[in-house]
């Protein structure tokens, strides 16, 4: 591999990774594929700072606005058949985009969905020869039957239905396993792509290049550490490639839920799987974004959404052990013939199916804190414990301002609250420019960053909130949060009495300290000290001020522009030249810096 993309990844890894190309792949292919990447995101970049950036402030900014739907589309369709082309990350990074159907436009998101089902499959020639090499021993002599055709093509593997003919043997599946027709078991054989380790080292080493352009610009940089992201995110696809990993990541999943019928995981098949080949029990049934093939088998919907929601906030509240990659491909919902059966937890009549366990998020101590705490705030919706929680987490920037924050939280509270997803997309403009420019300060500057060890659950949870509004367009997620939030305040009330004394302990500071407080405040007042915080005001002034700037820059273009133009056209040409040379500068002076200022 050339040094372009050598110097943007790890020396372990690239010794481990991409040396085992030994020529499989041409040196070519694997330049040209790097190229091919890092080529597309450059013209992304390109054109965002022309229709983004530059237009906007030559006065083109309606004309932007007015042409960024079709831009969209245009640039997910490309991304689409960039991605198809060459699958590996590219795939991965376009299957959860294409869930963000709460973030994203719909222009984005319909185009990306299809790589959900159109990754085209390996030669099967090339899945029998790595197969039979984990093996040791051709697939006739370890299965009964191996069909050729996919079920399905995934970005780093691919899944082809098989039947097991032993079933005493030590992890066979149990007897509530699907029996075929002809005996033995249904099972499905997950195995990895030919040479995916050069594929995903390359991809990677890509996406470094272009996280280094994304450093350079602040308002990314201050936010998020690219590299550390890089790690993490190369970490998370080796780990996934590693299937004796995962079939491990799926029987702890199965134990978390062993008491829970509602909930539906494939037995992992031991005998049959090695590092880069999978054998599970076939538990394929309809796909959770399948809407018209789940109303037919009589299933609400709405059920089906409220059900993923739950268990969901069971694995990241409780267990701290989390399915970190649901998107549609992953999960099922599988019919049963006890029709009409219901427990307290639910009704009986289906399951929710949960398969690939490549991705999984382990959340640490501080972690689930973080996030209970962040959960009793909205569900409660008390501003105040939300700022703690983002303490807790780490995602404040270090000079937030946490009094304008807390105010604009509970400012959100009373404007959104209780409000289902269907409502809140139909929020009106005018409102949410209301909300913006009241806490302009904030909503400028970002105060947040992204830790390192969030960024999975973050797209975990940004795709499942795209997922329930899919599945009801009317989901109402507070619905949701504020019993769950209840339910953990009752367990922290069960700790004892130490919770009870930090409570009583935090109130009475506040109580005994209110009279100096006070006291301060008119001694203040007397010496004339006092400031009062008025952000409408402050964000007229700063208005103004800006104005008034863009005013001085646009006479003095306009003067240097006209005047150099009436000098040429009179004869002097020098004078000319050098006044219209000043336009330019002036110019790009303001593209270049007047932001800045």
């Amino acid at each position: 591999m050339r040094r372009g993309y050598h110097n943007f990844y790890p020396e372990s890894l690239y010794k481990r990774y991409c040396g085992v190309n030994k020529g499989i792949i041409p040196p070519a292919v694997i330049r040209n594929r790097y190229r091919r990447i890092v080529g597309f995101f450059a013209r992304l970049l390109i054109s965002f700072i022309l229709w983004d950036l530059i237009l906007p402030r030559l006065g083109f900014r309606s004309w932007a606005r007015r042409t960024r739907p079709e831009r969209f589309k245009h640039s997910a369709r490309a991304y689409r058949k960039l991605a198809v082309q060459m699958g590996g990350v590219l795939i991965k990074v376009g299957q959860f985009l294409s869930a963000r159907v709460d973030v994203l436009p719909v222009e984005v998101t319909a185009e990306l969905e299809g790589l959900q089902d159109e990754v085209p499959p390996e030669k099967f020639a090339d899945i029998r020869r790595l197969a039979e090499a984990e093996y040791g021993a051709p697939l006739s002599e370890r299965f009964a039957a191996f069909e050729e055709q996919p079920l399905a093509a995934a970005s780093l593997g691919q899944v082809h239905r098989a039947r097991l003919v032993h079933i005493d043997e030590p992890g066979a599946p149990e007897s509530g396993a699907p029996e075929s027709v002809e005996g033995g078991y249904d099972v499905v054989v997950k195995i990895q792509r030919p040479d995916i380790e050069t594929i995903i080292a390359t991809d990677l080493a890509a996406l470094r290049t272009v996280g280094a352009w994304l450093k350079r610009y602040r308002p990314i940089s201050r936010r998020v550490d690219i590299p550390r992201l890089m790690d993490e995110f190369s970490r998370v696809l080796y780990e996934e490639i590693d299937y004796l990993a995962e079939g491990r990541n799926a029987e702890t999943f199965a134990a978390n839920f062993k008491h829970d019928p509602r909930i539906l995981v494939p037995a992992v098949i031991w005998t049959h799987t090695t590092r880069r080949s999978l054998t599970l029990e076939n538990v394929l049934a309809i796909k959770i974004t399948d809407y018209e093939a789940i109303t037919a088998a009589g299933i609400d919907r709405a059920q089906v959404a409220t059900r993923l929601l739950d268990i969901y906030l069971r694995q990241i509240f409780e267990d701290g052990f989390f399915h970190a990659d649901p998107h549609p491909g992953n999960l099922f919902v599988s019919p049963l013939r006890r029709e009409g059966q219901t427990t307290g937890e639910g009704d009986l009549s289906w399951q929710l199916t949960f398969v690939d366990f490549g991705m999984v998020g382990h959340l640490p101590p501080h972690m689930m804190e973080g996030m209970r705490e962040l959960l009793i705030g909205v569900g409660t919706q008390d501003p105040a414990r939300m700022i703690k929680a983002y303490q807790i987490l780490g995602v404040l920037l270090p000079d937030a301002d946490l009094e304008m924050l807390e105010k604009m939280e509970a400012k959100a509270f009373e404007r959104f609250w209780g409000k289902s997803m269907s409502e809140l997309t139909r929020i009106s403009t005018r409102e949410m420019t209301e909300f913006a420019s009241e806490f302009r300060g904030i909503v400028y500057s970002m105060p947040f960053q992204v830790p390192q060890d969030f960024i999975f659950l973050a797209r975990c949870v940004g795709i499942l909130s795209g997922m329930c509004t899919g599945l009801d367009p009317e989901f109402n997620v507070w619905d949701h949060l504020a019993p769950y939030a209840q339910k953990l305040i009752a367990q922290e009330a069960r700790k004892g009495a130490e919770f009870w004394i930090e409570e009583a302990k935090s109130r009475l500071g506040a109580l005994v300290s209110l009279p100096m407080r006070f006291d301060t405040l008119l001694a203040r007042l007397e010496r004339g000290d006092l400031a009062v915080r008025a952000p409408e005001i402050n964000q007229q002034v700063v208005q103004l001020e800006r104005a008034v700037r863009r005013l001085a820059d646009a006479v003095i273009f306009s003067a240097l522009l006209v005047g150099g133009l009436q000098v040429w056209m009179n004869g002097q040409t020098l004078l000319g030249e050098i006044l219209l040379g000043g336009a330019l500068l002036s110019i790009l002076w303001i593209l270049l810096f007047g932001r800045r200022r």
